[in-house]
């Protein structure tokens, strides 16, 4: 489900007494905050990128290993500084907290999630890491250049094979320095270290009339 004031999205799951205080200040949060009784038949109803746990509700090894197994969203937990929980969590505050400081820590794990969201690109069963500019298949990974990792975005950017001219236009911009070859040339390496490392001459396809993934 989409917010349609634009803002981000928070799921939390707490107890009443949490939700009840938090619910009387959600006006004063830059994201729209989403109260979740049941994790597992609720959350797939939301879009939304950081969980806030109460420690106070974690009760039973069934919910603490589905909330463990939310492998894309950050966590933030919420808990008391004598409880110990078995759960894996992004950032933890202890009671009592402050809305000015709750809304911080939010925000900050927001930004976080967003910015690894858009770093990050799946190609077929690869993972592209624009920030540490690497090409994982599990824990395998290539170093790419800038340049591959534009041609491997405008790739998969495509739906049908796109030619060596248009890629030069939009890698280059048909620089003097540059031309059919240059391309030819940046994806022969790249294509080399690809099957060099994962053995896999199947990422970039040479088609009659240009280059596919």
């Amino acid at each position: 489900m989409h917010n349609p004031n634009n803002k981000s999205n928070v799921a939390c799951f707490a107890s009443d007494k949490f939700i009840n205080s938090l619910s009387e200040l959600k006006n004063e949060f830059d994201f729209n905050l989403i109260f979740i009784k049941n994790p597992e038949k609720e959350l797939h109803n939301y879009d939304f990128n950081v969980l806030l746990i109460d420690s106070d509700i974690l009760e039973g090894e069934y919910i603490v290993k589905f909330i463990n197994d939310l492998k894309s969203v950050s966590k933030l937990l919420i808990s008391n500084s004598e409880k110990t929980i078995n759960i894996s969590f992004d950032k933890k505050i202890k009671r009592p907290i402050s809305i000015i400081d709750l809304n911080k820590r939010l925000l900050k794990l927001l930004t976080s999630k967003e910015f690894s969201k858009n770093s990050s690109i799946k190609i077929k069963e690869y993972k592209l890491n624009k920030n540490e500019k690497k090409l994982f298949m599990g824990k395998k990974f290539i170093v790419v250049t800038e340049k591959e990792i534009q041609l491997l975005e405008l790739l998969i950017s495509q739906k049908e094979p796109i030619s060596k001219k248009d890629m030069l236009n939009k890698v280059w911009n048909y620089s003097s320095e540059a031309d059919t070859h240059t391309v030819e040339t940046h994806i022969y390496r790249l294509r080399k270290k690809i099957v060099d490392k994962f053995g896999d001459d199947n990422v970039i396809l040479n088609k009659k009339n240009g280059y596919l993934i």
